[in-house]
């Protein structure tokens, strides 16, 4: 009986042998079209790699890489029956993932999907109405609205009630078929009949789902009278305008001190940090600096503004060990001048330029492209900012009930 064997298989068995044998591991050349269509993708991901990458990367981990995929990871892939697609990213990811630094973290290859949403993540932007809720007896029940998207423009606020979308009735809807008709596909135009809870008149309009920035800071109760806190959850090219708008309400109120937290920010765009530093620290001093390999540094000057603007009062940062990026920057700044006091546990240590780089078939690497120093050229260290005073079982509110305590000891 003879035994049928693919001509890969027959290669692969032959690459075993010579591999028992003591001899060099060779590198299998594989003629086909669709295959040299892989290992030219592959030279394109280290070619980003090689341009823009913080560290110069080592040709021999590419090297090896091309004769574990040639010996190991495409016939593997290929006999799970996986498509073309599938085998070439998974495989560049494996090739990331080798070619990148054992502390970077953020360095990544994303497929055209999660492409997508990294970067629309990673810029802080949503797409859909703005609107979320609850649903009650009479309808849908707005208890948030994003202040950019185009339903908010166009007059919907929080505690409205919305009692038809595109002339269905949402008492006959379930609460999952609610949401999923207020985030609909980008562009898409959503007829909204509702209830109005300041004028308590029907109204009706059409919002469009569209790309907006999120809101970034908002106000959390506090305790302590005269003490202030502000949520940052993250960091995007708006905060600087939220932080504005939040602050002007603090300092009408006549505040002792402010609580920023930052726990579970990961960050943002570093402009974004440079930006709202500017109503806590003296203008046109230097912020910070990034330094990409073989290129001159890029400084960060801390904005100037008109003093009415900025706020005075002592300062406490809250962070935690899902602090990153922007939002790090901007804590381990205010701690090195002396601006705040930073409680909690180090943070994740990513105080980096990040850069994201398309491929020509929708998929992408996300690069680490330099490095960020303090003003006096100290590198921000990978274990992230250390904390003047290091916290780490205090629940949510019980640490920003201790930073108000703190603030209202230091302003008797």
């Amino acid at each position: 009986m003879t035994t049928k064997i693919s001509f890969l298989s027959f290669i692969l068995m032959t690459f075993c042998l010579v591999s028992k044998s003591g001899a060099a591991d060779p590198v299998i050349i594989n003629t086909d079209k669709s295959y040299q269509q892989y290992t030219d993708f592959f030279e394109k991901v280290y070619k980003t790699f090689e341009t823009n990458y913080y560290l110069a990367p080592d040709r021999k981990i590419y090297d090896h890489f091309l004769k574990k995929f040639n010996s190991n990871i495409y016939a593997q892939l290929k006999s799970e029956g996986k498509s073309d697609d599938y085998v070439r990213w998974r495989s560049a990811w494996y090739l990331v993932d080798a070619l990148r630094s054992k502390d970077d973290k953020f360095t990544q290859f994303y497929p055209p999907k999660p492409a997508v949403k990294f970067k629309h993540e990673a810029l802080g932007q949503k797409i859909d109405l703005g609107i979320e809720g609850k649903k009650n007896a009479i309808g849908f029940l707005v208890t948030r609205m994003e202040p950019r998207s185009d339903a908010y423009d166009k007059g919907l606020r929080e505690d409205d009630i919305i009692l038809q979308i595109n002339s269905q009735r949402v008492q006959g809807m379930t609460e999952e078929a609610i949401e999923s008709k207020l985030t609909p596909l980008i562009n898409s135009k959503v007829k909204l009949s509702y209830l109005s809870n300041e004028t308590k008149a029907q109204k009706v309009i059409v919002a469009v789902s569209k790309e907006y920035f999120k809101q970034t800071v908002f106000m959390h109760p506090v305790p302590v009278e005269g003490v202030f806190c502000l949520e940052v959850p993250k960091f995007d090219r708006m905060t600087g305008e939220d932080m504005f708008h939040f602050l002007r309400l603090v300092e009408a109120r006549n505040p002792k001190g402010l609580v920023l937290d930052l726990r579970g920010n990961p960050g943002g765009p570093p402009l974004a940090a440079r930006e709202i530093s500017a109503f806590f620290l003296k203008g046109g001093e230097e912020f910070a600096y990034f330094q990409k390999r073989n290129s001159p540094r890029a400084d960060l000057d801390i904005p100037v503004i008109d003093p009415q603007y900025q706020f005075r009062g002592p300062i406490v940062i809250l962070v935690g060990a899902d602090t990153g990026s922007a939002a790090e920057l901007f804590a381990g700044i205010m701690q090195f001048k002396g601006r705040a006091v930073v409680l909690g546990v180090n943070t994740a240590g990513q105080i980096l330029l990040k850069s994201m780089f398309p491929m020509d078939d929708g998929s992408m690497v996300a690069l680490v492209t330099s490095r960020g120093y303090y003003p006096d050229g100290t590198v921000f260290s990978f274990d992230g900012i250390t904390p003047d005073k290091i916290i780490s079982d205090a629940p949510k509110d019980g640490l920003i009930n201790l930073a108000a305590a703190y603030i209202s000891m230091k302003t008797r």
